[in-house]
């Protein structure tokens, strides 16, 4: 093969090769969040509205699932990296052998209130009469339904006892309880103050605060964080510390900045049904996120402790806690 030749050929080869690691250099992390318009994920929203991501060198998708446990699923199947949603998750994970660990804890609290619409209250004015009602959750299997039949079982009403439905969250899950679909439900901000502003429901129990969670649950209960596989971590260290560098940075402007500021920096589609509303949810909810990304100390034992009192794949079994979750990422955040 005469030169000009094999010059030419390794010209071709060197501009493929290039193609291809500037394609996997391009490659999106893709992060499945339970619902980008709940405030409960919101480190995650502000981290891209802030430029945090790019900031650390990431291109992040942020992808929406109104429920949980379907972003979970998304997660086993690989479709995703990771998923913005509830520690929970990671214990009943473990629980059918499968591992995946929080990495940056975002809520100290799970940020929920359970509601009765205005046409129920006079009928159900507390817990106790939960029995034989119908109640809505974002997806059957995802951490309100959990949390739902905890607060039922302390009134020792049992699963069998209620009747779940799955609503999803925001409108959806107004509108179900504004047509009587269902007379109480577990729902996020910014649609619980929403629809207890309009009169359209009442409070039945408060999970929207670290001090309101430890008074019904007996301890902190932690919400929302990003979870991986167990795995894919060990694999992309590099990438998911940066990845937890911008979580982290974007809990510090929350901790640091008042709820219109903050409002400011989200879409306005996300506004435009209430701003007051989400603003005055925001203001009285901030003590929910953590403020570094931590896990509050004693946070999975009073997980573990609530899910095993009414998930039967849980009794009886032993979960390592330590391999729920972990603080390395979040030390070493910049």
């Amino acid at each position: 093969m005469n030169r000009p030749r094999l010059l030419c050929r390794l010209a071709i080869g060197l501009a493929l090769l290039a193609g291809l690691v500037t394609a996997g250099m391009a490659a999106p992390l893709r992060l499945m969040v339970a619902g980008l318009d709940k405030q409960i994920y919101l480190p995650a929203l502000l981290a891209e509205r802030l430029g945090y991501f790019a900031a650390q060198g990431l291109q992040v998708e942020l992808l929406s699932e109104s429920s949980g446990v379907h972003a979970e699923d998304q997660l086993l199947t690989g479709a995703v990296q990771g998923v913005v949603g509830f520690y929970d998750h990671t214990i009943a994970l473990q629980a059918k052998g499968k591992f995946v660990q929080a990495v940056v804890q975002l809520g100290q609290a799970p940020g929920e209130a359970l509601l009765v619409g205005a046409a129920q209250a006079e009928g159900l004015a507390s817990l106790a009469a939960l029995e034989g009602r119908t109640l809505g959750v974002t997806g059957l299997g995802a951490s309100t339904q959990w949390l739902t039949q905890y607060l039922a079982a302390q009134q020792r009403i049992g699963p069998a006892a209620l009747h779940f439905v799955a609503v999803g969250s925001g409108e959806s899950f107004a509108t179900a309880l504004r047509q009587g679909r269902i007379d109480a439900g577990t729902t996020s901000e910014p649609t619980a103050t929403r629809l207890l502003r309009s009169g359209q429901a009442r409070l039945l129990a408060d999970l929207r605060t670290p001090a309101a969670t430890r008074q019904l649950l007996g301890g902190p209960y932690p919400g929302a964080c990003l979870y991986v596989s167990s795995r894919w971590a060990a694999a992309h260290a590099d990438e998911l510390q940066r990845v937890v560098n911008a979580l982290v940075q974007a809990l510090r402007y929350i901790a640091s900045h008042g709820a219109e500021q903050i409002a400011d920096q989200l879409p306005a589609e996300l506004l435009q049904t209430d701003r007051a509303s989400y603003v005055a949810a925001l203001q009285a909810g901030k003590a929910m996120f953590t403020p570094d990304g931590r896990m509050p100390t004693g946070g999975p034992e009073t997980v573990l402790r609530v899910m095993q009192a009414t998930q039967r794949s849980l009794q009886g079994r032993v979960i390592d806690l330590d391999r729920t979750t972990t603080d390395a990422f979040v030390r070493s955040a910049r």
